[in-house]
């Protein structure tokens, strides 16, 4: 597959996860949420590792704490996070905050893995970080503004993970990548677990909302978005792909709109103006440098 088509598909699933993190809501607690899915997704993966005999590269010696470093930083705390901050704030703010992710993947990516942004990048990079700064000012000090800072400061770790998965040696498969980023996410949320199991803090109310959040976080959210995910991180610039895949947050708007998450404010939409055209423009830089390749 085309990893610019990929990093589109991989969009496309990604803009339904806020809408999926607010029926979670009440319903199943973040973190086991979050432990349930990578669950889900490895039961998913174990069938093609089987057949390829791929379990061997999930516990190879070389790239094992790699790998538990990704399933950490890259799952476990974040994911958990920013299903928490969905108590406070709403699905289409906690999306349209998750573009602060792209300042942290052009320092990460600079500063580690030598991919300098080029100056179309940057300006299609400030389009989109300008919307994050347009929401925090208008939700300062409101009980929102909790859950806008959790999204904000945990952003950073996401992108710490995909800069190690760079790293990473050239002929694994994305597939494997995406299988050990949910097998090793399970150590770290079983210590989280076991904190709030004696504090008394999880929360599962069985049924049809469950079933269904719980399904898209499993098979299509740790399954396909990151095998996706990792086949365009893989072949393109860090930088340019984050910056195509935070603009999700124009779906997962529209989305919560159409359910009555959202009340419609003009400086949502401007901000969501902003962050698609940053998207367009940088995505438009990709396919020009694939054509020259």
């Amino acid at each position: 597959m085309n990893p610019l088509l990929a990093v589109w598909l991989c969009w496309a699933i990604i803009g339904f996860s806020p809408i999926a993190g607010r029926y979670a809501v009440g319903v199943i607690s973040p973190s086991l949420l979050v432990f349930a899915g990578t669950i889900v997704a490895v039961a998913c993966f174990a069938p093609w590792l089987s057949k390829n005999k791929k379990w061997g590269e999930i516990f190879a010696k070389e790239t094992r704490w790699k790998f538990l470093f990704i399933g950490t930083f890259g799952t476990a705390l974040p994911f958990s996070i920013l299903l928490w901050a969905l108590h406070y704030t709403t699905p289409g703010n906690a999306a349209i905050l998750q573009q602060s992710e792209l300042f942290y993947s052009l320092l990460i990516a600079a500063l580690f893995l030598k991919e300098i942004p080029t100056k179309q990048q940057i300006w299609g990079s400030l389009l989109i970080l300008t919307g994050v700064i347009l929401i925090l000012s208008k939700e300062q000090y409101t009980p929102r503004w909790t859950g806008d800072l959790m999204v904000v400061g945990c952003t950073w770790m996401l992108q710490a993970a995909s800069c190690v998965a760079k790293k990473l040696p050239k002929q694994l498969d994305h597939r494997v990548i995406a299988a050990a980023r949910n097998l090793y996410a399970l150590p770290a949320l079983a210590i989280i677990l076991l904190m709030l199991g004696v504090q008394g803090g999880l929360t599962f109310k069985p049924g049809l909302q469950a079933a269904g959040v719980l399904i898209y976080t499993g098979i299509f959210k740790y399954g396909w978005a990151m095998i996706l995910w990792y086949q365009a991180i893989r072949a393109l610039d860090l930088g340019k792909v984050t910056a195509i895949y935070l603009s999700y947050p124009v779906l997962a708007y529209i989305l919560s709109l159409m359910l009555g998450f959202e009340t419609l404010h003009f400086y949502q939409l401007a901000g969501l103006a902003l962050t698609l055209a940053g998207a367009y423009w940088i995505s438009l830089i990709v396919k020009k440098q694939q054509e020259h390749k």
